[in-house]
């Protein structure tokens, strides 16, 4: 399926229509050895999308450009965000903002990120008209319509999901992901999942999670890392980090007795320095390779496991 607004809106840097899709977007890839082919995501899937407001204007920023490209549906979304872009861009927008909208286990989610700290009673009503599969719709956190707690479900496990918080952008990378993290977690019983978020890794390897927000232990590792001391105590680490990277806790593991080391990456810059630290500790790459879950994009996603 080819997309009206490839080359208009910045949203992809690859048409995935195209047979060379697949040559072109490798070619983005870092100097990597990887030991296995690069999976392939689906067009169609991702269940979450980032729009923008300005002006009364309400789509995608146009290429390079401010400027809003104002759509009615994306083929790299799920029909059911697409079923409702047409209502919420029919808003009575004012100002400028981001605009997140999710599809949840139970509904649509919409959140609302804006410089302007509260909207207007015409606004408020205008939601108000919105479809009943939009369960939520917050403005800077500030609940203005639910209907439901949204929810999103890792295997057998539901978790209400916060405004804005981390998702793997789909469903289907996202079970990939987790499957290939249990298959290398395996029997150990002792298991640190960082970054956990919202828990994509923790329930199904009965780890204990850290984060500044989800369901794990709160605390920043950014700002304060599990020490080498701290890590004694675990068999495996997954580490799942913001595209920033994970600098100040790979250096932590590296002066650690970690076995294992399963590293998940949205950034293959930053977790490129990240090995280079690991290697210095003693780590090697047993497995790594890439993952296309942010089809049209330039953006991979690496999985790899690292062993000392």
């Amino acid at each position: 399926m080819s997309c009206p607004f490839f080359n208009i809106c910045g949203g992809c840097r690859f048409d995935f229509s195209n047979e060379d899709y697949r040559d072109e977007k490798i070619k983005v890839l870092p100097k990597i050895d990887f030991t296995n082919e690069p999976v392939w995501g689906n067009v169609g899937t991702r269940r979450r999308a980032d729009f923008a407001f300005v002006d009364g204007h309400f789509g995608f920023y146009k290429k390079q450009s401010k400027d809003i490209v104002d759509i009615k549906s994306c083929p790299n979304l799920y029909d059911e965000i697409n079923a409702v872009i047409p209502f919420i861009a029919k808003l009575k927008w004012t100002g400028a903002g981001s605009v997140l909208i999710t599809k949840c286990e139970n509904g649509i989610d919409v959140a609302v990120d804006s410089k302007v700290p509260c909207f207007s009673a015409e606004f408020r009503q205008s939601v108000e008209k919105l479809p009943s599969q939009i369960i939520r719709f917050t403005w800077n956190d500030k609940i203005i319509r639910k209907y439901a707690e949204p929810e999103i479900r890792f295997n057998d496990k539901i978790v209400n999901y916060p405004p804005h918080a981390f998702l793997q952008p789909t469903i289907e990378t996202e079970q990939i992901l987790r499957d290939l993290v249990v298959e290398n977690v395996g029997n150990a019983k002792h298991v640190a999942d960082l970054f956990c978020g919202l828990g994509n890794f923790t329930f199904s390897t009965h780890a204990t999670g850290f984060d500044i927000v989800g369901n794990g232990v709160k605390r920043d590792l950014f700002k304060k890392p599990l020490s080498a001391k701290n890590l004694e105590q675990y068999d495996v680490v997954i580490m799942d980090p913001p595209r920033a990277g994970a600098q100040k806790q790979s250096k932590e593991l590296s002066k650690s007795n970690v076995k294992k080391i399963i590293y998940i990456s949205c950034n293959p810059e930053t977790f490129v320095k990240d090995c280079a630290i690991l290697q210095t500790g003693g780590y090697k790459i047993e497995t790594i390779f890439p993952i296309d879950q942010f089809v049209g994009s330039a953006h991979w996603e690496i999985f790899s496991v690292l062993k000392k």
